[in-house]
């Protein structure tokens, strides 16, 4: 259990390796590492505070959420949706 949460982690971790942002750079240009970058934010940061006051206000079973949010990996879906969106809001036809 351990290796795998450790492995969990280190994978979250490559997302913001240099190497990782410059080829996001050249794919989809800054508006697409504007959205990497961001849904990582949204999920390792905002997520857990969300359960966090969701624990203390509505109820304490919130608080195994918190975890979770920092496990589960939701990249691979969120951003493609995001970018898609982004594309039909700028009317473009630059492909992911």
């Amino acid at each position: 259990m351990y290796e795998w949460v450790k492995c969990r982690f280190q994978h979250k971790l490559e997302h913001l390796s240099k190497q990782e942002l410059k080829d996001s750079i050249i794919r989809g240009g800054i508006p697409l590492l504007v959205i990497f970058v961001g849904w990582e934010i949204i999920e390792d940061v905002l997520f857990p505070v969300a359960f966090l006051w969701l624990g203390k206000n509505v109820h304490p079973i919130f608080y195994g959420a918190i975890p979770v949010s920092w496990l589960l990996c939701l990249h691979w879906l969120m951003v493609p949706i995001l970018w898609g969106a982004w594309m039909k809001l700028r009317n473009g036809s630059q492909k992911f």
